[in-house]
């Protein structure tokens, strides 16, 4: 008996790495994975910019978006954390899931990622809006990764 076909459709996810002046963003898709970096919002006193983020997800048509949530190293609670939620607040303009996951040590591993890929000889110089996009890459795929 042959086996019956997954007709579940694939999930691409938008992940955001939420900061006070820049949010960066990735996009990333179940079927491998993997993400990539999308760049940043801009984000300030008039809050996010929503014209990036709407822009993205009409051209990503995402089937969920993933807030990176911040806590201590211990799992308190951060000081950044009402300004996430907030911003998650936000998002449900868009009437998409939204999924929050911790995000400890991701700008970390970003910035230790590109730091390899520039002694390698693949990447140039290292901005800080790389860095956050970096870091909504590996909170793409830790969430992908958790969905397995």
């Amino acid at each position: 008996m042959p086996a019956t076909p997954d007709t579940r459709q694939p999930e691409t996810v938008l992940a955001f790495d939420f900061g006070l002046r820049r949010i960066g963003i990735a996009v990333g898709q179940d079927v491998t994975g993997s993400a990539s970096p999308l760049g940043v919002a801009m984000n300030g006193s008039g809050g996010p910019n929503h014209q990036t983020i709407a822009n993205l997800i009409a051209e990503w048509n995402p089937t969920t978006l993933v807030v990176g949530m911040p806590a201590n190293a211990d799992g308190s609670v951060s000081e950044i954390q009402a300004h996430v939620r907030a911003f998650i607040a936000e998002l449900e303009r868009y009437h998409l899931p939204i999924e929050a996951i911790d995000e400890r040590y991701t700008s970390r591993e970003a910035k230790a990622t590109l730091k390899r890929a520039r002694a390698a000889g693949t990447r140039g110089r290292i901005s800080k809006e790389l860095i956050d996009s970096a870091a909504a890459v590996v909170i793409a795929e830790r969430f992908l990764a958790s969905r397995l």
